[in-house]
């Protein structure tokens, strides 16, 4: 485990002690399967912001297209009949084709990530709402909701989607940390000019960095819908400012070029341990939201001294 995983780990392990501490329901198992279940969905989401992130860049519309993703797959089902795999791969490939104007509209027209993707942000909620005629589709193929599912695990229940989410972060890890494809979003993110002069393709790595971020936002909806029985247009209203929390509480840089994607999930875990614990202590919703906030600000201002103590 690499020094920048470190602190969000211990991080993680004295968020858990303190809770342990606070609630006997905490450490069972079946509420640290919870956790896992609560996680899924901003834990693949914050896959695809790392590798958008380790290139210097930021997605915004990470949630509302997750939520697009959802609506098109549940629509495509239900409406037009089509099956499970058929009406999924729709949605994924929507939340790809997003990903793809994304890194278009930044590697060509050479717009701010930020702006870009505030944009697409709103475009993707607008074509939610209208699609859906904002209401919930329901009566899902049992397929589509499979990976809400959950199986015995030394008499714990553990959702199908945890699993998913484990192998993603799995492969993500291993393409970034043992493959030159891994090595040049790195290189990108931390000197495109320099990476540019060594022969690397900066513009298509940034492609498939956005490309693949909408991937995950696709893999993302499919485990809302399957977590929830439904196709909701109103879901993916935070979980872009809950995966980016999740990215730099994972020791991600924000300047790009420095991070290692398991640290996402161990940030997407911190979150989900302290909104967990602090709801169990019967702690309002309001006071999880301050903290979440309160971590982000130490976790960039965290970044930002290493950053200048490394000058």
């Amino acid at each position: 485990m690499r020094i920048a995983v470190l602190g969000p780990f211990l991080a993680l392990i004295a968020a858990c002690l303190f809770f342990a501490t606070q609630s006997d329901r905490f450490l069972t198992g079946e509420n640290l399967s919870l956790v896992l279940q609560q996680a899924v969905v901003v834990g693949i989401i914050a896959i695809g912001q790392t590798l958008v992130i380790l290139t210097a860049g930021i997605d915004l519309s990470c949630g509302m297209v997750m939520a697009l993703g959802g609506i098109i797959m549940s629509k495509f089902a239900v409406d037009f009949g089509l099956t499970a795999p058929i009406a999924m791969a729709a949605g994924i490939s929507v939340a790809a084709l997003f990903g793809l104007t994304n890194g278009l509209l930044v590697t060509t027209v050479k717009l701010p990530p930020f702006i870009v993707t505030l944009g697409t942000m709103n475009i993707a909620f607008a074509i939610t709402q209208l699609y859906s005629h904002s209401q919930t589709v329901t009566d899902l193929p049992l397929w589509m909701t499979a990976l809400g599912d959950t199986f015995s695990l030394a008499g714990t229940k553990v959702a199908w989607g945890t699993l998913l989410m484990l192998a993603l972060y799995g492969l993500t890890w291993f393409v970034l940390s043992e493959t030159a494809a891994g090595r040049h979003v790195y290189a990108v993110g931390n000197n495109p000019e320099a990476a540019r002069l060594v022969g690397i393709p900066t513009r298509k790595v940034l492609l498939g960095v956005y490309a693949l971020a909408g991937v995950f936002y696709g893999f993302a909806s499919l485990l809302s819908v399957g977590r929830t029985g439904v196709g909701d247009p109103n879901a993916g209203q935070t979980e872009n400012l809950d995966a980016i929390t999740a990215v730099v509480l994972g020791g991600t840089s924000l300047f790009g070029g420095r991070g290692v994607v398991i640290g996402s999930l161990i940030g997407t875990l911190v979150v989900g341990v302290f909104r967990n614990g602090l709801t169990l202590m019967g702690v309002s919703s309001i006071y999880q939201v301050l903290v979440t906030g309160i971590l982000v600000i130490l976790a960039v201002t965290a970044d930002q001294l290493s950053r200048k103590g490394a000058r």
